[in-house]
């Protein structure tokens, strides 16, 4: 397991849907996702963008509407890291960083498999800031203990959480006792 990239894993059984959906990605940017934006998105559809605001389906697509998309690949825009997850019968979550020059961005995006082709339900892009490009790490101890006994690793991960919550509860009950 700890050999396998956890972020970036994809079941083989999945890599023909997540080569599909890959080319459709970023979405509105790509030959591959379309152009029948309101087909391609279901009714119900919103996103979280970089700036943690939220954008309804009518929003966005008023705003593709009167702004011309970018083509990613003639911008230059790099996406790697896609990594494909079902989270339901034919439904999967693509997740994936993007590159758009000095810009990076991790993105996710769930997908729906329909009788009328490939729809999106959620979509969220997070800004990653310089001094967190390469964050793809573990507490040593936790990572350390998994690679050795994966079955106490999440009973210590479990532990440990027991133990904070422990730790804040005594310091607010001396902060109480100076208080007195």
């Amino acid at each position: 397991m700890a050999s396998r990239p956890l972020f970036t894993h994809t079941d083989p059984d999945l890599l023909p849907i997540l080569e599909e959906l890959r080319q459709r990605e970023p979405i509105f940017h790509t030959p591959a996702f379309g152009t029948d934006f309101e087909h391609i998105m279901a009714p119900n559809y919103w996103e979280v963008g970089a700036s943690g605001r939220r954008y309804s389906r009518d929003f966005i697509l008023q705003t593709l509407s009167e702004t011309p998309t970018v083509d990613a690949a003639s911008a230059g825009w790099q996406s790697t890291g896609h990594a494909l997850r079902r989270l339901g019968p034919d439904t999967y979550l693509l997740t994936y960083t993007l590159r758009q020059a000095e810009r990076l961005t991790r993105r996710a995006t769930i997908w729906q498999s329909t009788a009328e082709g490939w729809r999106i339900l959620y979509h969220q892009g997070t800004i990653v800031s310089k001094e967190n490009e390469q964050d793809n790490l573990f507490p040593r101890s936790v990572t350390r203990l998994a690679r050795q006994h994966p079955q106490k690793s999440r009973q210590k991960t479990l532990s440990s959480s027991s133990a904070m919550e422990r730790s804040q509860q005594m310091t607010q009950n001396k902060q109480v006792k100076a208080k007195k």
